[in-house]
């Protein structure tokens, strides 16, 4: 059964959205707006699959004007007819509204025949000129079809006798079309539009046609060639130009100029140190002066018969410092700023397809504008990136999302691990989606996305997803994909999830460890020093104690019964003190028989530290062990862990100095102790300071 067609009725009266409705409903499924922002949400949504908009001018939020507007700037209005059915009656309303695009303007009051009869005549004009959309779409996609399939024969056959890499045309192709991008977002000293960039990009892949008239024992030589042998070699760039030149047809084709100029100009050099002609500078158009670049660094990375690959690093090496040759200033920054980025382009593009909706874009424009092969390999560039981004991942969750129609694709293999449909519209809003992704994991990577550039387009990042009831950690690697002006937002994001669960475990693991000591499991000195810092940096109403304390008679412990007892009661001493304090307080051991208690509290901060000095004096297995402890306040005695920990060094040593297994409070008198002692050429123990570990 055929589905109805779909219209959206825009206007604030009610009555008048229910007497369209009436007309229509029989033969149209009627979706209703009662103003124009309701009207764009909708088109939002479902603009595909809308046949026809029937729009009032005078509405709230948006009128009439500003929808056909909004319609315009995101090209809805090319694919959905509208018709204005409006009391105006004012020339310039009537006028405007089809400057904007409008199909129809009827007039309030109408009859129900006319107006049904002008609905279908909009609707069925449109539907045959979509047909004629996908007839031109089909011959263009032929003709470009077989225009890249010649190109590519002719320039595989030059590849073939001349014994290079397969792959060496694409790589012409692809610097050339990164350095130019790269120059054009530089200067606009050449007047590289998107159109020419293209176009000398397509032309790119002439580049060696004259080397079909070489001998092929010269041109697959493995040893060094003679003078007169690089003298026939040489000749290759001018009689690629000839060929060119030769053609009975087409020498006004804007491709085949370009492509003589690179033929016979792509081994000059910016001194005038090249061939055949001795150009200098600007005098080499910039097509060749590129294409000069990427012809040197694809020759130095790529293995030949006469010798090995380059690396990446290697061959920018050696064009940047001049040793092959004197480039164009200007051509030579750009390599520096895309060098990263040109390395993982050369590796990962291989031959592409173009898709259905992409061609229906050119046909539209050669209906409307007949002026399509500029832009042609621009979005055959565009759809090549995405299938060579999907070809190398593999037995991974590969997806796609589509900006325009906010609709996330998601490879068959992937939705059946995710457990998850393949096509989801709307995923921020798709309750099953976000049961595996959090929306705040989705807008997290939506904003990664939107940051991305053409240099740096790639984004990666782990987030946790719930995957069949069980959450698991995923890297997700994605990439956004730009359009003909790479100024414009991006139109695509696509992207894959590997399983990183093992891996990230085991780094939990591996920071958990680091943040605890081994023996006693409590925290290190340097990780309680981070997080007293962070509660320091937040104390408000709350006053806050550091304590330092000492086991006054381990270094006997260790003496008399050997260092693994001395590990027990280390264990057990850590233990007690876990107990004792509070699950909000930080518990460290800061070296040897040294521990670190950090509390906040409101008043009677004595009987806290009572009590903990209560309970971890005492016996352990037989042995008597008493402690030292010194405290310092916050905010009395300073405001920053250095500060307190100083003070409760000092109170500890005053507590030890007094005659050990007692507690202090820091007062200023401390210093003096302190001071005193230092002076003291019979003091036994090294005073310790904050950064010590």
């Amino acid at each position: 059964m055929n589905r109805k067609a779909k219209i959206i009725i825009a206007d604030d009266s009610e009555i008048n959205r229910a007497m369209l409705s009436d007309i229509l409903a029989p033969d149209y499924e009627v979706l209703e707006a009662a103003d124009g922002e309701a009207a764009v949400a909708c088109m939002e949504q479902q603009h595909t699959e809308i046949a026809l908009v029937i729009l009032d001018i005078v509405m709230p939020k948006l009128d009439g004007f500003e929808v056909l507007a909004i319609m315009n700037r995101k090209g809805w209005i090319n694919s959905i007819p509208v018709i204005i059915v409006s009391s105006e009656t004012s020339p310039s309303y009537i006028d405007h509204a089809y400057q904007l695009g409008a199909s129809e303007y009827i007039n309030r009051p109408f009859y129900k025949v006319a107006i049904r009869h002008r609905i279908e005549n909009t609707v069925k004009l449109h539907t045959k000129q979509k047909h004629l959309e996908n007839i031109v779409a089909e011959q263009i996609l032929e003709k470009e079809k077989s225009n890249m399939v010649m190109v590519d024969i002719l320039s595989h056959i030059v590849e073939f006798r001349n014994g290079e890499s397969g792959l060496h045309v694409l790589h012409i192709r692809t610097i050339t079309e990164v350095l130019l991008k790269q120059l054009r977002s530089t200067c606009s000293q050449y007047d590289l539009t998107p159109a020419r960039t293209a176009l000398i990009t397509n032309a790119s892949s002439l580049h060696d046609i004259g080397k079909i008239s070489i001998p092929e024992e010269i041109l697959n030589k493995p040893g060094k060639l003679t003078k007169e042998e690089f003298e026939i070699i040489k000749t290759h760039s001018a009689i690629g130009a000839q060929m060119l030149e030769g053609l009975t047809h087409y020498q006004n084709e804007e491709l085949v100029q370009v492509a003589r100029e690179i033929c016979r100009w792509h081994h000059e050099r910016y001194d005038g140190g090249g061939y055949p002609d001795g150009l200098k500078g600007d005098e080499i158009p910039v097509s060749a002066q590129v294409v000069a670049i990427a012809d040197v660094y694809d020759a130095l990375t790529s293995k030949r018969v006469y010798k090995p690959a380059c690396s990446h690093e290697q061959a920018m090496e050696m064009i940047l410092n001049g040793e092959c040759g004197v480039f164009n200033p200007l051509l030579l920054e750009c390599l520096k700023e895309v060098g990263d980025y040109l390395e993982n382009e050369v590796k990962i593009r291989s031959a592409g397809k173009i898709t259905r909706d992409s061609i229906h874009t050119l046909a539209y424009d050669a209906i409307h504008s007949y002026n399509v092969s500029d832009r042609t390999l621009d979005l055959l560039e565009q759809e090549r990136t995405k299938y060579q981004f999907y070809a190398s991942m593999t037995k991974e969750i590969q997806f796609e999302y589509s900006y325009e129609s906010d609709t996330l694709i998601i490879s068959e293999w992937g939705a059946a691990q995710a457990g998850v449909k393949e096509s989801i519209q709307h995923p921020l809003s798709d309750a099953t989606l976000l049961a595996i992704f959090s929306k705040e994991d989705f807008c997290d990577l939506r904003e990664r996305l939107q940051s991305a550039t053409p240099q740096n387009p790639i984004v990666s990042q782990i987030y946790r997803l719930t995957v069949h009831g069980k959450p698991r950690w995923y890297k997700w690697i994605a990439r956004p994909i730009w359009g003909l002006d790479e100024d414009a937002p991006p139109t695509k994001a696509i992207g894959k999830l590997v399983d990183n669960e093992e891996e990230q475990s085991t780094l939990e693991k591996l920071t958990l460890q680091a943040q605890h000591d081994d023996l006693t499991a409590l925290l290190s000195r340097n990780h309680a020093h981070e997080e007293i810092e962070e509660r320091l940096v937040n104390l408000k109403e709350n006053k806050a104690a550091l304590l330092v304390l000492d086991l006054d008679t381990f270094k006997s412990v260790n003496d008399s019964y050997g260092h693994s007892y001395g590990d027990k009661m280390l264990r057990a001493f850590a233990e007690k003190l876990r107990k004792r304090v509070r699950n909000t307080d930080i518990v460290a051991r800061i070296g040897g028989d040294e521990f670190l208690v950090y509390m906040e509290y409101r008043e009677n901060i004595e009987k806290l530290v009572e009590r903990i000095f209560s309970t971890v004096s005492g016996n352990y297995d037989g042995f008597e062990v008493s402690v030292s402890i010194g405290a310092a306040l916050a905010p009395e005695n300073g405001v920053t862990y250095e500060e307190l920990f100083m003070c409760a060094d000092q109170a500890l040593y005053a507590s030890k100095h007094a005659g050990k297994n007692q507690w202090k409070f820091y007062d200023e008198s401390m210093k003096d102790i302190l001071s005193s002692d230092l002076r003291n050429p019979l003091n036994e123990k090294k005073r310790r300071t904050p950064n010590e570990t």
